[in-house]
């Protein structure tokens, strides 16, 4: 993916055999390329610079580019590259879940039926409206995956906007106080909707193994194909 990327950025050759992406976007701080399998809602926005994973600390300053707001705001209808699905999902797996070593965020769709079930759990007060929230024991909530194999607990966080820096408030609130690796988490965003569209609302969901039924992927919720 990392010359996927150069090859978008600064036109490097790829080696012999290797097909040259579709470049769908590409600015000085990401590139926007299908997602595999290749459809119309299955996209990944990679960061232009050498950023291994989730568990690179440069993710978490001040001077790390919004890589999930980016996310949004192509996926959104409306969008650079639109996710053509009713319910949009972004999402990041962990150090050991990924199968690339370049920090990347699945832009892909989510069942209604999640939907449904991040909605119903706002109603119920079970998710956290603030980060310093987000570890609570209250919101940690069984989530239906897409694969048929049953719940995974997450963490859930209700945010009115994406301009925070999730990556460290997920160091912060989360990974630091329980000593945890940030190598190991999943982190997915499922904005909300309803039959008008947009919400202004975003459920930030994270899960990692040191949690009951807990996980360290993004792909039970998240739909590709």
């Amino acid at each position: 993916m990392w010359r996927d990327v150069q090859y978008c950025t600064q036109g490097k050759p790829l080696p012999p055999g290797q097909f040259p992406p579709a470049c769908l976007k590409v600015t000085s701080d990401y590139v926007v390329l299908n997602g595999r399998p290749s459809s119309r809602h299955n996209f990944l926005l990679t960061p232009s610079c050498r950023i291994t994973g989730i568990e690179c600390p440069f993710i978490e300053t001040s001077g790390a580019p919004n890589y999930w707001n980016d996310a949004w705001q192509n996926a959104r209808s409306g969008g650079s590259v639109p996710v053509q699905y009713p319910n949009i999902g972004l999402g990041i797996n962990s150090q050991s879940a990924r199968f690339f070593n370049q920090l990347h965020i699945h832009m892909a769709g989510v069942r209604a039926s999640t939907q449904r079930r991040l909605q119903e759990l706002e109603t119920m007060g079970r998710m956290a409206t603030s980060p310093a929230q987000w570890d609570a024991v209250k919101y940690r909530v069984p989530v239906t995956g897409s694969d048929g194999t049953g719940d995974r607990t997450y963490r859930v966080l209700r945010l009115p906007s994406l301009g925070m820096n999730l990556f460290a408030q997920l160091q912060q609130y989360v990974v630091k106080p329980n000593g945890l690796s940030m190598a190991n988490q999943t982190l997915i965003v499922v904005p909300k909707m309803t039959a008008t569209g947009f919400a202004g609302a975003f459920y930030v969901l994270n899960s990692d193994p040191s949690l009951h039924d807990g996980t360290n992927t993004c792909d039970h919720l998240l739909v590709y194909n």
